[in-house]
């Protein structure tokens, strides 16, 4: 059922940040869970300035310095049956009374559960503001904070209950450019070493110490300078005009900074804004206020990949260090110019920066902060059903980057290719599959046939005289020392598979890719049978079963026989009453193992592989999914038979949800039983934040996967093996979305269907 929310604040087009700020959520908002949410604004209208004609998806407005007009509006609200929850922005200027106190006449009207955000918690409250603020707390049924230390002074300071308290950061925008020098030439800042700084003009920002700092950088600079983005607050404009520009204008004359300091007097688009925080080699922050809580400056600039120095206000001390950013006291100039000369002088440093920065911000991606607030809602409106994000569409970026003319890279750091360690089979198998999947479920293209092509001639390039394959090879192409060290069984074993598979795909692919295909498997029926290892027979049934898609023979279908029972002998000596597994331990890739049990019994109607497959797959999602998430089997302890299972967070992979998934839609495939596809949704959500972290592990930037979700962050790498698994389970998602949702009488629950975003 759609959740109506609408949401008090200052909006555009008045230029404030907090009006900024309810945009961007917002929209982030509406792009995660269009369909579910309906979000309305009431605009809070400026002092003096009643607002103009309303414009969706403005319903409302109030005028915060009248208290009549807020006691009405709290009335309309009441008497409005369709909206659910009301979210306020709280900024002290924002509403009229000491301190604001205008808002609690409206908080203490309402008769529905609303959310407010604390955008500014001073640490040293006098008596009015104490209770003011404390009171709002009372009246709220969830408080919002953007950092930790405002959330520790409304629980110790305020004393605002710690359960009432959720700490959701600042969003920030993920924005990649891959040509810098060309944006600085589009920009007029061609071989210039830049410094800037962002947002509304006003006194307390602090600007004379970056200018004064810019006097003693260009003696040693001569190439930098200083960007001043943005116009004069409009409340500083009716009050004084444009004074303080004109005497920073003045102070740059003065010290003969004119072609250093560049002032660009205008309220920059999003776009702009991104463009120019991309651009800059070092960004300023020189705010006078020590308790400010927070700034969506400072945080825009980070998540840009912008080396930062900053005063030392609340938010400052808590994002950065030595590996991401400089310190410096208030007012100091000094200070500022010796940081940003050291940083200057070393480019190797500006670029561990900026990396470090965006990983430090990414967590908060406006898409993560959409999720964190869908939770909130959710628990607010006591609604058990976990909301999921739209479907991502299913592009091939991030596959493309790391395919180069021999195959598909192992590894990347962040979203970039590392060749340093070179290719695998395994993954070059998954890859194949996976753009099989995606040639059949989306469309055929010359794009993917290029890829698919790449594959299969990587894995050719794998395969020694006696028909197996090699797994590890190096940048040049050559075959590493690490094939003799490690059993390539299970590379072996998942080669079948990919072959079996793409051959299953023949009516989408060219006849020669056929023929090849063709010649690398045929010369695998000679040694399939030797296969020891749970896995690799597995994969080896799954590449047989799928092979018989493509032609049906006896001596694959005897193959096909003979490892199944090989795997049943496996279980039948393993497992207990209360170890329902073919191993002592639960490891990696789990889920192949009931898989290829199910094909096997599909293929041969031997019953017992049938209650060896439904025993092993729910005896595996009983230790891996929780009530609402799916919660994978940690490669940092694996869980082991006879023992207590580790506590142990983190150590999740992409590679076990899509193998996961695959299992679930070959059991439903089977049996019809709609249960496995009500775990495929909530096995695919683990991508889009429904885990531990409420973290997204699929990049909505790069299309690519995160290598792992850790105990308390999300591994930025994207590499080859998360990636691809990741578009196995969205390509799967596909599937899931053309099965018809019946419901039963003993399974009446409402099927919650996953859209699509636009």
């Amino acid at each position: 059922m759609t959740k109506n929310l609408l949401f008090v604040s200052s909006f555009p087009p008045r230029e404030c940040g907090i009006a900024t700020f309810a945009q961007d959520l917002i929209n982030a908002l509406d792009k995660s869970f269009a369909g579910k949410l309906n979000i309305e604004i009431c605009a809070l209208e400026e002092s003096g300035k009643p607002w103009g004609s309303k414009q969706a998806p403005v319903t409302y407005t109030v005028n915060p310095f009248d208290i009549d007009s807020c006691i009405a509006f709290a009335q309309q609200v009441n008497e409005n049956s369709k909206i659910d929850l009301l979210c306020f922005e709280h900024e002290f200027g924002l509403y009229g009374g000491e301190y604001g106190h205008n808002l609690l006449a409206m908080l203490s009207l309402l008769d529905k559960p609303f959310i407010v955000r604390f955008h500014t918690v001073l640490p040293y409250p006098d008596q009015k503001c104490l209770k003011v603020v404390s009171l709002i707390g009372a009246l709220a049924t969830k408080v919002t904070a953007m950092t930790r230390s405002s959330v520790d002074l409304l629980r110790d300071v305020y004393q605002v209950p710690a359960d009432k308290i959720v700490h959701i950061p600042h969003g920030t925008h993920a924005h990649i450019i891959d040509d810098v020098n060309a944006l600085k030439k589009q920009y007029d800042l061609e071989d210039k070493l830049v410094l800037s700084t962002f947002g509304l003009l006003s006194e307390n920002k602090g600007l004379e110490t970056g200018i004064r700092a810019m006097k003693e950088i260009v003696r040693t600079y001569p190439d930098a300078i200083y960007l001043i983005l943005g116009k004069t607050h409009p409340v500083i404009v009716a009050r004084e005009g444009e004074r303080y520009r004109e005497r920073l204008e003045e102070m740059v004359k003065e010290h003969q900074l004119e072609n250093n300091v560049r002032f660009v007097n205008t309220y920059l688009s999003l776009e702009t804004l991104l463009d120019y925080l991309s651009l800059t080699d070092i960004y300023l922050f020189t705010s006078k206020d020590p308790h400010q809580a927070v700034s969506g400056t400072f945080v825009y600039a980070m998540s840009a990949g912008c080396a930062v120095i900053s005063t030392a206000f609340v938010q400052a001390k808590e994002m950065l260090d030595e590996n991401c950013g400089c310190l410096i006291d208030f007012n100091n100039a000094e200070q500022l110019a010796r940081a940003a000369m050291t940083l200057l002088g070393d480019p190797e440093l500006r670029r561990t920066m900026s990396r470090n920065a965006i990983e430090k911000t990414r967590s908060s991606i406006w898409d993560n902060v959409a999720i964190a607030h869908m939770a909130m809602f959710s628990e607010v409106l006591d609604d058990s059903k976990v909301t999921m994000p739209n479907l991502p569409a299913p592009y091939l970026d991030h596959v493309d980057r790391l395919t180069d003319e021999r195959g598909m890279l192992q590894f990347a750091r962040y979203d970039v290719p590392d060749p340093a360690h070179g290719y695998t089979l395994d993954d070059n198998a998954r890859a194949l599959i996976a753009l099989c999947m995606y040639t059949t479920a989306i469309k055929p293209s010359t794009f993917a046939d290029s890829l698919i092509r790449k594959y299969i001639r990587f894995m050719a390039s794998c395969r020694k005289p006696s028909g197996r394959f090699l797994n590890y090879v190096d940048k040049e192409g050559n075959f590493t020392g690490q094939n003799e060290d490690v059993n390539l069984e299970d590379a072996n074993g998942r080669t079948v598979w990919a072959l079996g598979y793409a051959l299953s795909c023949h009516r989408v692919l060219s006849f020669d890719m056929i023929q090849e295909l063709l010649s690398l498997f045929r010369p695998c029926l000679r040694w399939i049978d030797s296969l020891s290892s749970p896995r690799a027979i597995a994969f080896a049934i799954k590449g047989l079963f799928y092979f018989q898609q493509y032609r049906k023979t006896e001596q694959v279908a005897d193959l096909l026989h003979k490892l199944a029972s090989r795997l049943q002998g496996l279980y039948t000596a393993e497992a207990d009453d209360d170890w329902k597994w073919f191993e002592s331990s639960l490891t990696y890739g789990n889920a192949v193992l009931p898989e290829a049990m199910m094909l096997a019994f599909q293929m041969t109607g031997v019953p017992a592989y049938r209650k060896t497959a439904e025993e092993s797959l729910a005896f595996l999602c009983g230790k891996t999914f929780t009530d609402s998430y799916m919660k994978v089997i940690s490669n940092k302890t694996w869980y082991h038979k006879n023992m207590p299972p580790a506590n142990e967070a983190g150590g999740e992979q992409s590679i076990e949800v899509a193998y996961t998934m695959l299992a679930l839609d070959t059991f439903y495939n089977t049996t019809k039983n709609h249960l496995y596809l009500e775990k495929m949704r909530v096995a695919f959500s683990w991508y889009l934040g429904n885990n531990h972290l409420k973290q997204l592990v699929y990049n909505p930037l790069t299309y690519g996967c995160y290598d792992g979700l850790e105990r308390n962050n999300v591994n930025q790498n994207q590499g080859a093996e998360s990636t691809v698994c990741y578009l196995i389970a969205r390509l799967l998602m596909e599937q899931w979305n053309k099965h018809k949702y019946v419901t039963t009488k003993k399974d009446n629950r409402e099927p919650v269907r996953i859209g699509f975003s636009g």
